[in-house]
């Protein structure tokens, strides 16, 4: 790893850690606090309505700010509500905490993926993005289980303390490492904002916040879904984490050479019904502790393997505000944060068991899988537009 990409990739494991750590601890702060499951699965979707409310906005606002300033000050926010979830006096407090901490994820990502290429040497761009993202990968794979670990045998509060520490080594390598770069003097907020005028970012968006919002629904719930169905241990969890961590970093590289040989649509649209398939599975077959290992690695790959081609379609379809574009992605991942834990847990709060979020995950897979077949249909017929009549549309592609 070139130096300079440190601190990206430090941002990436910061975040990761926070965004999904909350599925491991979810009984603990439940416990806690004296709430159930379900209430206490609002706090995940407070910190990705965070994201959704933040990416856009701050990416907007701080467009003509040097790229190092908007990173250090993400983080900052960053450190500053992870830290104060530790403290948390009540449900309420962490609720918000959350939310505010969930604000710079978007952003942050955004940002770096500019830094990253301009950063990176001629011809490796995408490689160097690819670096920042690894942190997200280290995350799933290492801290998150770390996290959960400590919050099962100490105190949750311990694990956000620990997630503030990485937010500070952050801030100190953002300072010291990470090159300044010049503002682009040339945007503002009305150009970025064009972005929202087209209608393939719009589906995109559809594709992303639904789609994925099936996996959500299944990984919200995953430690009930584990010690309560399968009858593993509560210990068990912090290993079964680290086996969806695996399952993700097979997931990204799948998932980029699928989008090269398939193109990024029809990857999309493959791996939609891949993880409905598998939500099917989850559903059925999760009292099976062999099966309920085998699954998760499965869905986990399933998680990570359409960032690489929906990403692509989103910088595809925002030419010319592509840090937006970047953010407003990392903005549709979190409210299929939002969406999958809380639709997810309505049938768990009907008492229909802690295996019925997979079903509801199943239908959002397939939903986002509708959208990913519309997005393909007008752009071949935006194809097939005549040369004289291509004006009147968007650019021709064919996914």
């Amino acid at each position: 790893m070139r130096k300079k990409l440190l601190p990206l990739a430090l941002g990436g494991l910061g975040i990761g850690s926070t965004e999904f750590v909350m599925m491991g601890i979810l009984p603990d702060v439940a416990k806690e606090f004296s709430i159930s499951i379900p209430q206490a699965g609002h706090m995940i979707s407070a910190y990705a309505l965070g994201v959704v409310i933040g990416a856009p906005t701050l990416v907007a606002l701080s467009s003509k700010i040097a790229p190092k300033k908007i990173l250090f000050g993400l983080m900052a926010l960053f450190t500053v509500f992870n830290t104060l979830s530790a403290f948390a006096p009540n449900n309420t407090i962490l609720f918000f905490s959350r939310l505010l901490s969930g604000l710079p994820h978007g952003a942050f990502f955004g940002v770096g993926s500019v830094v990253a290429s301009q950063l990176a040497d001629k011809g490796k761009q995408a490689r160097a993005i690819a670096i920042m993202f690894s942190g997200l990968t280290v995350a799933n794979l290492v801290t998150v289980p770390i996290g959960t670990y400590i919050g099962h045998e100490y105190s949750w509060r311990y694990t956000f303390a620990s997630i503030g520490i990485i937010g500070l080594i952050t801030l100190a390598s953002i300072y010291f490492i990470l090159p300044s770069l010049p503002a682009r003097k040339e945007s503002n907020i009305r150009s970025e904002l064009k972005v929202f005028s087209r209608l393939d970012p719009w589906l995109i968006f559809l594709i992303t916040a639904i789609g994925t919002g099936g996996l959500f629904c299944w990984i919200s719930y995953i430690a009930p879904l584990m010690t309560e169905v399968a009858r593993f241990k509560s210990s068990s969890v912090p290993y079964i984490l680290i086996v969806a961590g695996f399952g993700m970093v097979v997931g990204n590289f799948i998932g980029g050479k699928l989008a090269d040989s398939l193109k990024p649509a029809s990857a999309t649209i493959v791996l939609l019904f891949a993880m409905a398939v598998t939500l099917v599975l989850i559903y059925f077959f999760s009292e099976s502790q062999i099966a309920s290992i085998i699954l998760t690695f499965i869905a986990g790959s399933c998680s990570l393997a359409l960032a690489a081609p929906i990403q692509l379609l989103m910088i595809d379809s925002s030419k010319g505000a592509e840090m937006l574009g970047a953010s407003i992605t990392q903005a549709a991942f979190n409210l299929g944060n939002a969406l999958g834990a809380y639709l997810g847990g309505l049938p768990v709060a009907a008492g229909l068991g802690y295996t019925s979020p997979a079903m509801v995950g199943v239908l959002m897979a397939l939903g986002g899988a509708g959208f990913a077949w519309i997005l393909i249909a007008k752009r071949k017929k935006t194809a097939a537009i005549p040369e004289h009549e291509e004006s009147l549309g968007s650019p021709a592609y064919v996914p």
